[in-house]
């Protein structure tokens, strides 16, 4: 090839802006039978170079893999109707232009110095590694084959919807092609195209784009890594891809940026561990990679959101059995009663309660750790709100046999309790009915809590859809009616009785029934307790409960029977 022609191509490329409708004009042919024509030059002069000997081997070396992977590229069937192609092989073009003026300056000696020549000769390594990298990765991201998309989809997909499939297909490529500033600006177009498109973006996306996303997270850049885990973030609320997310590496990175990031950074990547952190697997990664002691921290010291959604990670992981000792060796108890205490949004409290009701569900030594600190003072004192959250009278359930007694009477539990009875969901009336059941082991407490005005409300619960509601509600009366004026309470409601009857239902689903049969029997020794439950059919199912050897059911049965024929006799 002539030298003149050499250097027509090489004015040409590097004039990019002043001269870019003549470098468009070429067709991608022409790129690649110019790039073709310029390896041979190269190696030429490349060999012919004096000096740096050991960096002019490694240089040839790369320079030789160049045929092959142009040829590989030439071979796509979608070679020449893709922009990245020309782009790529212009590059490649522009890397060979530079080694040949640095091999014609090796080769005369006319350099300006020895250490700048080898800068230069190490420059041109690194854009020889990337040339080659880039061009194997437009053959394995599939982008290439996007350009036949028209022709085999449906006629009902419209033509527009196929070009702004193709190019945010392109647009991703570009995450993984070219230098980190040519990366910069693809990341900036593709937050663009989340903010305008976000479901067309989820759709292209691809394995092989995570990965560049997840490599970007790693930057020296700060303004990069906050882009790329803002591009992450939404990829993570999304839904649609944390186990690519997770097996290409986001862990370690997103824990590093809440760690040392910026404001928005640690948000961002808060945000996205509070996602993945939905998966038990995840959460135990997430410990393992020393994500706890970051999050700890940010709930101590973080802004509004993302102290919630530190709080919501460690919430999540702390539903892994496995890893709550290593919570609480990072301090995590204090710093969930803290949040309880004192936290900015309520959100964060929500997720404090749930923790600690997770930490406690059955390990005695947290539940201690709990109590020590304080933390039976602060569910009761959260749970003053008008909406009484069930995560927090699932804590005070797990926590209450472990206090004594008269501690639990003067931090005013009873009154709580009575509080979520008559205005918290039914998740957290069914969780205060089991701490009532936990807490009145002695005569004292069950006429407290009779006395509170709990009997009504327990009654009902009795007409709960929920069949676990139900049942508590019958085993906490059963256990109040121990104390007589407990069961006058009982005696007194309207409701009882058919509430009670309806659960002595044999199905293997009602788990009631044994409990509704100790509540009946010990109002049975009543007449009109006993005509009102002949009267609700409570025979027929005692006998049928009387076979299938229920508990105080046969006595029960032959009590009520007893009763009836009494009733037969007077009649006549």
């Amino acid at each position: 090839m002539s030298n003149h022609r050499f250097c027509a191509y090489q004015t040409e490329i590097m004039v990019e802006d002043g001269d870019e409708v003549a470098v468009d004009a070429r067709s991608t042919e022409d790129w690649l039978l110019h790039a073709q024509e310029l390896v041979p030059v190269v190696l030429d002069k490349a060999r012919e170079a004096k000096g740096f000997a050991g960096r002019w081997k490694m240089i040839i070396a790369k320079l030789e893999q160049i045929p092959s992977r142009l040829s590989d590229l030439s071979s796509h069937p979608c070679f020449s109707k893709n922009a990245l192609c020309k782009e790529q092989l212009q590059a490649v073009s522009k890397t060979l232009g530079e080694a040949i003026e640095l091999a014609e300056l090796c080769m005369k000696e006319k350099y300006e110095g020895k250490l700048r020549m080898q800068s230069d000769l190490d420059a041109l390594t690194g854009k020889l590694d990337l040339n080659l990298r880039d061009c194997g990765l437009l053959i394995k991201t599939g982008v290439l084959g996007e350009a036949t998309l028209p022709l085999a989809v449906s006629s009902s997909v419209a033509e527009s919807d196929i070009a702004i499939h193709n190019n945010i297909r392109e647009l991703l490529a570009r995450l993984q092609i070219g230098h980190l500033e040519a990366k910069h600006q693809a990341l900036d177009s593709v937050v663009e195209a989340m903010k305008e498109d976000e479901k067309n973006v989820l759709a292209a996306l691809g394995r092989s784009n995570i990965a560049a996303l997840v490599q970007l997270l790693t930057a020296t850049s700060p303004r990069i890594r906050e882009k790329t885990v803002t591009v992450i973030c939404s990829l993570a609320e999304s839904g649609s891809c944390e186990n690519w997310l997770v097996s290409e590496g986001v862990l370690p990175p997103l824990i590093r940026l809440v760690e040392s990031g910026s404001a928005v950074g640690k948000e961002k990547a808060t945000i996205s561990l509070q996602r993945l952190s939905m998966s038990a697997e995840t959460a135990r990664a997430i410990v393992g990679h020393g994500g706890v002691p970051p999050l700890v921290e940010l709930c101590q010291i973080g802004d509004s959101v993302s102290q919630a959604s530190a709080a919501c990670t460690l919430k999540n992981i702390s539903a892994v059995p496995e890893v709550r000792q290593t919570l609480s060796e990072e301090g995590i108890v204090r710093t969930m009663i803290n949040l309880l205490n004192c936290g900015i949004l309520l959100g964060s409290k929500e997720h404090a309660a749930e923790c600690l009701q997770n930490l406690t569900a059955s390990n005695e030594n947290l539940r201690k750790s709990v109590i020590s600190e304080g933390g039976v003072r602060s569910l009761l004192a959260y749970l003053d709100g008008p909406l009484p959250q069930e995560s927090a009278v699932g804590a005070l359930r797990n926590l209450v046999g472990s206090v004594p007694e008269t501690s639990l009477v003067s931090l005013g539990l009873v009154p709580r309790l009575v509080h979520v009875l008559k205005s918290g969901s039914l998740g957290a009336q069914q969780a205060a009915v089991a701490a009532i059941c936990r807490v009145c082991s002695s005569t004292d407490m069950k006429k407290m809590v009779g006395e509170a005005g709990c009997i009504p409300l327990l009654v009902k619960m009795l007409e709960a859809k929920s069949n676990s509601a139900r049942e508590v509600a019958a085993q906490a009366i059963a256990s109040l009616m121990v104390v007589s004026q407990n069961r006058k309470e009982v005696k007194k409601d309207d409701k009882s009785v058919p509430n009670l009857v309806q659960l002595l239902d044999p199905s293997p689903i009602n788990t009631a029934k044994k409990y509704a049969v100790t509540c009946l029997g010990s109002l049975s020794s009543s007449k009109k307790c006993k005509k009102l439950m002949i009267s609700y059919g409570a025979i027929g199912y005692l006998k049928k409960l009387t076979e299938m050897d229920i508990p105080g059911a046969k006595k029960l049965h032959e009590r009520l029977e007893r009763g009836k024929l009494k009733s037969f006799f007077s009649k006549k």
